[in-house]
């Protein structure tokens, strides 16, 4: 009897044991799959990038949006050794392509350029995004700094911006404006300067600055707020140029005043054209991507191209970023909500 009761005792204390090995064994294998399903990502921001890289412009070509992404994308290319291709997925106010790059794979070879006021103002005016811009993109790098030019049609006949807001107040409605959209930085000034000069002018969107103005050249427009794309026929007169929607004169014009200049309070429409990557991209890749781009912003022709639509190179850390962007998103908001303005 004592002999069975020892045997049994053995085979219990054995049993103990063996469990604890085999514990201890999956603790250790759990820990070498997290290591192992690690070690591909981190091999792939060292070796990063492999393969072209897509560039997500959200608006169509021609658009700010493109002209800044175009700017950077071959010296960009040249830099990480991989062609950089532009791919224009215009449509709902930048969502359009922002929803894509969303919903891609974070593997670092799907980035998207859009515009600021597609992450800081439409976040405000419309109902339904399909996709949520605080947790399915990350801001990868700041491109540069968009102001907005007030221009108009020759045949109004005014010289200057006086002249303009008296011949608005002298046709109630009959005015019309272009926009990028519903919900762009155009679209948010023009009810700004609506706002503070007291007229009415009718809202007419297009899908992207670029048909807004080949309207507004052919007279079927009034005026509008254009993010640059139009200062060459400013200066062959084919547009009248009236004033600055920035906190401070365009260096392109100096002699043209600003809005704050003309009367209007707190008027600044500036916002910041970015690249962004899908959630999950690794930090190493991103981190990358973010040192390019501003190495890439220094370059002089870069920059050049970039002035050349009176928009500024602005090279910035991803906190940096992150921290123009709350802070747009913010005053943005307080204006869409005084004036209602919604995604139609």
């Amino acid at each position: 009897m004592n002999e069975f009761i020892h045997t049994s005792v053995q085979k219990y204390l054995y049993l103990i044991r063996l469990r604890s090995i085999v514990n201890r064994a999956l603790s250790l294998f759990s820990a070498l799959i997290a290591i192992l399903i690690s070690l591909p990502l981190s091999a792939n921001a060292q070796e990063w990038p492999v393969k072209p890289i897509k560039l997500i412009v959200s608006f169509p070509a021609g658009s700010s949006p493109d002209v800044v992404g175009r700017a950077i994308a071959v010296p960009l290319s040249q830099r990480l050794g991989q062609p950089v291709v532009i791919e224009n997925r215009s449509g709902a106010t930048g969502m359009l392509g922002a929803n894509v790059v969303a919903k891609s794979a974070p593997d670092g070879y799907t980035f998207l350029v859009t515009s600021g006021s597609s992450m800081t103002i439409t976040v405000h005016t419309m109902a339904s995004i399909p996709f949520d811009t605080d947790k399915d993109l990350i801001p990868v790098a700041a491109a540069a700094r968009i102001p907005l030019f007030l221009v108009v049609r020759p045949s109004m006949g005014v010289k200057n911006y006086a002249e303009f807001i008296a011949y608005a107040k002298s046709k109630p409605g009959k005015l019309s404006y272009a926009t990028p959209g519903n919900g762009s930085a155009p679209h948010v000034a023009t009810e700004m300067l609506k706002s503070q000069a007291n007229f009415f002018a009718v809202h007419v969107p297009y899908r992207g600055a670029s048909p807004a103005l080949q309207d507004l050249l052919g007279d079927v427009i009034d005026f509008a707020f254009d993010p640059g794309i139009a200062l060459n026929h400013v200066r062959a007169g084919r547009l009248v140029l009236l004033g600055v929607g920035s906190a401070k004169r365009s260096i392109l014009f100096p002699d043209t005043p600003t809005m704050q200049e003309l009367g209007l309070k707190n008027f600044d429409a500036d916002t910041t054209h970015a690249f962004y990557a899908p959630a999950g991209t690794p930090f190493a890749i991103v981190e990358k991507m973010n040192k390019e781009i501003n190495a890439t912003l220094a370059m002089p022709s870069v920059a050049q191209q970039i002035r050349s639509i009176g928009a500024e190179p602005t090279p910035l850390s991803q906190a940096s970023l992150r921290s123009v962007l709350d802070s747009d998103r913010r005053r943005f908001g307080v204006v869409v909500k005084e004036r209602g303005i919604k995604e139609e």
